[in-house]
């Protein structure tokens, strides 16, 4: 996991990073880049810092495969119980 923003940029823009993953919970946002090796995971709890985050990511270059990154925004489902599933 990393801990530092400038660490997961760092780590984003490496030759073997292939795709970003953001998660959004209500809680946090997580940010995920996969790497040959490793899935590294950076957890932001502002959102306003997620959002400029986002924003400097390094762009989707289709026509060159090598340092590609995209960037893929997932929603987290909330699934609300009500008392009769307990």
């Amino acid at each position: 996991m990393i801990h530092e923003i400038k660490d997961f940029l760092l780590t984003a823009r490496r030759k073997d990073a292939r795709s970003v993953r953001i998660k959004r919970s209500k809680d946090a946002v997580k940010f995920k880049v996969r790497c040959s090796r490793y899935l590294y995971t950076l957890c932001v709890f502002d959102t306003e810092k997620a959002n400029k985050l986002k924003q400097s990511l390094p762009p989707v270059d289709s026509t060159s495969k090598l340092c590609s990154v995209s960037v893929v925004d997932v929603p987290v489902k909330i699934k609300i119980r009500s008392k009769d599933d307990w």
